[in-house]
């Protein structure tokens, strides 16, 4: 029976990165995983969807080339050279994963890992493809899965391929005429606004009064302006009723609607996925399916360990990296602690959204005393030099008595690569006398968050 100092259940972005941390800190590590590793987020989530999305940009920008001078004729689109592609990038990128186990000397079990229990020594067993293991610690990083509501039809259409999960619509190798999506969050818009771009008409059905979750109502108000200049519906406030074998049944406010369609999309959220590794039998507190975690990753079994999506805090693959380290430094006796208030969050789509920390609603609902500034992203150089128009903006909060940056929100072309810089803002909690002696490159479009700095 092969004993290790860390057992890791599940090779996604919290167990890989978990794998070769504590691998660095000179531990004997296995790593269970049932898939391929790299789990949803490299496979099925993150990564080929981004593939798919710029190759939508591509598209896009052949087609309306001609307001920057670039003439094209007979611009067409391949769905499935781009879902051949996304494969080639994901393959590439699982190898990287498994090379890197490899490169650390971490042992990987490919196949269903279930807990046994803990045995005499106070070791926990685990049965890793068949084979007994014992580890010194746990790290359960499981992930997460589909949320299937009870709708009737839904069942039966995802049997029948006429209903798809974020797994089976990467592999479509048919673009649609129709595709109705349910659930107007991260995995529903990115999805929506590939399959506009490329001529599909999209019709998100959402429950709520808007879309995109806990964003920013601004924001959300500039991404379904620009979404609909794609062609694409929104039926808000909607309660999907039922799915018939060509078509998805809401209510709302007006009444019932049928709306036909030859495909739809099931993203209405996702769970913790617990489910299938017997962790019961550890007897670890849970919060429904999600395994209930202290600052250090903790469970409530001593060293026993949850990272990423299957502790139901923050379903994104940033925030299982961070954890993941935290859970090894504590495994290591360094002293760290996990703070989810600085966690960025982003949007992929066309603008891109990013986000981290308060919003206007939640400094209020906190009593926080907070300055508003918003700078238009007209205020860049190079956001004018390349975007003919654009109503994009950098939206800061700033904490009056603490003296502090508490939150950002962004809006356009590389909102994604400058939420970073914001987020190291909101971290180090430095007065605004500080924040304005930073000296951004020009012509930048990050110079937007400079230019709000400012007007505080």
């Amino acid at each position: 029976m092969e004993q290790y100092d860390v057992v890791i259940l599940g090779g996604g972005p919290g167990g890989y990165l978990c794998a070769e941390r504590a691998a660095q800190g000179g531990l004997r590590v296995a790593l269970v995983e049932k898939r391929a590793l790299g789990g949803t987020c490299l496979n099925e989530g993150c990564v080929p969807t981004k593939s798919l999305l710029y190759c939508a940009k591509q598209y896009a920008a052949a087609k309306h080339g001609e307001s920057y001078g670039v003439h094209a004729e007979n611009v067409t689109f391949d769905h499935a050279a781009v879902i051949d592609r996304k494969s080639r990038v994901v393959k590439t990128l699982v190898a990287g994963v498994g090379y890197t186990m490899k490169t650390h000397s971490v042992k990987v079990y490919s196949g269903e890992g279930k807990v046994i229990g803990k045995d005499a020594a106070g070791l926990v067993q685990v049965d890793a493809a068949g084979e007994t293991i014992t580890a010194k610690n746990l790290v359960i990083a499981t992930g997460s899965c589909t949320v299937v509501p009870p709708i009737p039809g839904v069942k039966e259409g995802l049997a029948s391929g006429f209903v798809m999960t974020n797994r089976e619509i990467l592999d479509l190798r048919e673009l649609p005429k129709t595709l109705v999506c349910i659930g107007g969050g991260v995995i529903g818009l990115e999805m929506a606004c590939y399959f506009a771009t490329v001529g599909v008409k999209v019709v998100v059905v959402e429950m709520m009064p808007k879309i995109a979750g806990p964003t920013d109502p601004e924001i959300c108000s500039i991404l379904m302006k620009t979404y609909k200049k794609e062609g694409m519906e929104f039926c808000l406030n909607a309660k999907v009723e039922s799915v018939t074998a060509n078509s998805v049944c809401y209510s709302d406010a007006a009444g019932k609607h049928e709306v036909p369609c030859d495909r739809v999309l099931l993203s209405a959220g996702r769970r913790a996925d617990t489910a299938g590794s017997n962790i019961e039998a550890l007897g670890l507190e849970m919060n429904r399916a999600a395994i209930v975690t202290d600052e250090h990753l903790l469970t409530s079994v001593p060293n026993v360990y949850a990272v990423g999506d299957c502790n139901g805090k923050l379903m994104l693959a940033h925030t299982a990296y961070r954890e993941a380290e935290v859970a090894v430094n504590h495994i290591l006796g360094i002293k760290d602690r996990m703070d989810y208030s600085i966690v960025p969050s982003v949007i992929y789509t066309t603008p891109e959204v990013a986000a981290v920390g308060e919003t206007e609603q939640s400094a209020k609902d906190k009593g926080l005393n907070v300055k508003v500034v918003k700078a238009p992203m007209m205020f860049s150089g190079r956001y004018v030099a390349e975007n003919l128009n654009g109503d994009g903006f950098c939206k800061l909060i700033y904490d009056l008595d603490h003296h502090c940056l508490v939150g950002a929100h962004i809006v356009g072309n590389y909102a994604s690569e400058m939420i970073y810089g914001a987020a190291m803002m909101v971290n180090s909690k430095l007065p605004i006398q500080h924040l304005t002696k930073i000296v951004f490159p020009h012509p930048t479009v990050c110079e937007t968050i400079r230019e709000a700095l400012f007007m505080i």
